[in-house]
């Protein structure tokens, strides 16, 4: 059986139900969620630079309770987003007790990790409790024209935020180092974690991709906000990475994110009122 391996947990496919998989999103909450809403009886994740609280690894306890074996690869050892560079270089960091018994633990390789996943005979993972992701304005930091969206993944942005700011709970990296998979919309700016940088900058790796299409990209410090949580970006972020139009439009390491988010919306609205 070929191993099933994936740039990110939210394109698990209805195949994934039985099998342990390996996929490069941040270790999380919300990505857990998804991997056992996906049925799968083992997850391998990214550490994400582990960060605020441990928010990075967070969902290897939240699938401890529903019974499935959890890792997370490193950070540092392979890059964030990316699958098969996970899955070819990727070194275990963190594993939940699940995943202790089936003998997996620190230091092994994800291939070797997965491979003993692979071998289980367990079940599924049972349905977990709903839990949704928040999709929300930030009515105080907009102005007439211009919307401020926080967004727990950027998987959520959508047609209608073109041109706008979005803040996003996801790390900053390109899944399968692809440029089209930076953001689907031409939003106006957009905020990352930066999953603590890790191997090749990959977990800042959107922005070089943003800045092609002129949307000015913003990533802030995984130990300042949780990842997964747009709105501990907005209200916790201290940037730590800036794309050239990002810098153009104001925007410098060491603000915090609702800083630059103020003058990005200022920005927005002085090249809107150029228009009219």
């Amino acid at each position: 059986m070929s191993p099933f391996v994936f740039d990110s947990v939210t394109v698990l496919p209805p195949k994934a139900r039985g099998r342990a998989a390996l996929a490069a999103s941040h270790g999380g909450v919300y990505a857990a969620y998804l991997a056992a809403k996906a049925g799968v009886k083992a997850a391998i994740l990214c550490d994400a630079g582990v960060g605020r609280l441990q928010a990075g690894i967070y969902g290897l306890d939240y699938l401890d309770k529903l019974g499935v074996p959890a890792a997370t690869v490193g950070h540092r050892s392979a890059r964030i987003g990316d699958g098969a560079d996970c899955y070819a270089r990727g070194v275990i960091t963190y594993v939940n007790s699940h995943a202790a018994k089936a003998r997996v633990a620190p230091g092994m390789s994800a291939r070797e990790a997965l491979e003993r996943f692979d071998a289980l005979d367990a079940a599924p993972s049972p349905t977990p409790p709903a839990l949704q992701e928040s999709r929300d304005h930030i009515r105080d930091a907009e102005a007439p024209g211009v919307h401020v969206l926080r967004l727990d993944s950027n998987a959520l942005v959508a047609p209608e935020d073109a041109g706008h700011i979005v803040v996003t709970g996801s790390h900053g990296g390109l899944l399968g180092g692809r440029p089209e998979t930076a953001v689907k919309y031409d939003v106006f700016a957009a905020f990352y974690n930066d999953a603590g940088f890790g191997a090749d900058d990959a977990g800042i790796s959107r922005l070089p991709a943003l800045d092609a299409r002129g949307i000015a990209g913003v990533t802030v410090s995984a130990w300042s906000a949780f990842i997964g949580d747009a709105h501990s970006t907005y209200k916790d972020g201290i940037v730590t990475a800036v794309n050239t139009t990002a810098a153009e439009r104001g925007a410098e390491i060491g603000l915090a994110a609702s800083t630059i988010v103020d003058l990005f919306v200022r920005a927005r609205r002085l090249e809107l009122e150029r228009k009219t």
